[in-house]
């Protein structure tokens, strides 16, 4: 895995979560609209997290090992905002 790898990934994987958060509050504007913005929002921490960390400065001899830290990292953060994501959706109408 190199930069750009990493970078696409990021760009792809983050960039659906917050498509899906969007999706969701113009289709169901009567649900926990703040909470799913808080959640777009911690998602949209996580991609410039990552965007910071992948351009830092790492050795040559160190960068697979890296990105793989990084990777998994971000799935990590990546399937708790989905978990926080899916208990917004099952959530019922008028519970805030």
């Amino acid at each position: 895995m190199n930069l750009r790898d990493f970078k696409k990934e990021v760009e792809y994987f983050i960039g659906e979560f917050v498509d899906d958060c969007t999706l969701f509050i113009a289709i169901n504007p009567h649900k926990s609209t703040d909470k799913m913005i808080d959640v777009q929002n911690a998602a949209i921490d996580l991609y410039n997290d990552m965007k910071d960390k992948a351009n830092a400065k790492v050795e040559k001899k160190d960068r697979k090992n890296w990105f793989a830290g990084l990777r998994k990292e971000m799935y990590e953060k990546l399937d708790a905002l989905y978990e926080q994501l899916s208990a917004i959706v099952s959530e019922k109408d008028g519970e805030e």
